[in-house]
């Protein structure tokens, strides 16, 4: 079995029900989550958001938000400012150029203000199925230590690497699943070594058991 299936099959066994953890009812909803989770944990961003999408539930109401009051709802998040901004200026570009519906197409997300490649893999894959992995610092960071990326690597060469390696059909899960993997159990700090099933192929130089 090659190394990448068994990774692949262990993750499946670990987190078989590995999803998107930012609370979303819809696209627009997961659009701005995404943007606003960026250096900040879901958990963080989960808390925010209820209160957020209650005043703003479209993009028509966000885009003429004052954005003191955005602020206000956002401010326990790390860049609020900069993502209040943000968010309001993208609201207004899809009312303006989408007709308020959030775009399926790459380009077209990555045009949009505080939106880069990462956020439009997560909603290209999660909101419309399209296969994309999304590389955020857990995906890095378990890509490094599984010997599938190298440290030097930037954030889009470990992208192409995993997919390049790994089945364009399991790139969603999968990308959800390094995810739980490193937040959950190969952690940043005091990674959980000692009971790990891929500690003989893991290439991270202080791992212990």
């Amino acid at each position: 079995m090659k190394k990448e299936e068994h990774i692949l099959e262990v993750l499946e066994q670990m987190f078989p029900d590995a999803h998107v953890e930012l609370n979303h009812q819809n696209t627009f909803e997961l659009l701005i989550a995404v943007v606003l989770s960026a250096q900040t944990t879901d958990v963080g961003v989960n808390k925010i958001t209820p209160a957020l999408f209650k005043a703003y539930p479209t993009p028509y109401e966000m885009m003429h938000a004052n954005i003191t009051d955005i602020e206000d709802k956002i401010k326990t998040i790390g860049l609020y400012r900069n993502k209040a901004k943000n968010i309001i200026l993208l609201s207004k570009q899809l009312v303006e150029k989408h007709q308020g519906v959030v775009p399926g197409e790459r380009e077209d997300l990555e045009f949009l203000p505080g939106v880069g490649r990462k956020t439009a893999n997560v909603v290209l894959s999660n909101a419309f199925g399209i296969p994309a992995l999304a590389v955020d610092t857990h995906v890095a960071r378990v890509s490094i230590r599984l010997g599938l990326a190298k440290k030097d690597d930037s954030v889009f060469e470990i992208e192409k690497k995993l997919m390049q390696k790994l089945p364009r059909e399991k790139w969603q899960k999968a990308h959800h699943q390094f995810i739980f993997f490193g937040r959950y159990h190969c952690l940043a700090k005091n990674p959980k070594c000692n009971n790990c099933p891929l500690f003989d192929i893991c290439k991270y130089e202080n791992k212990s058991q």
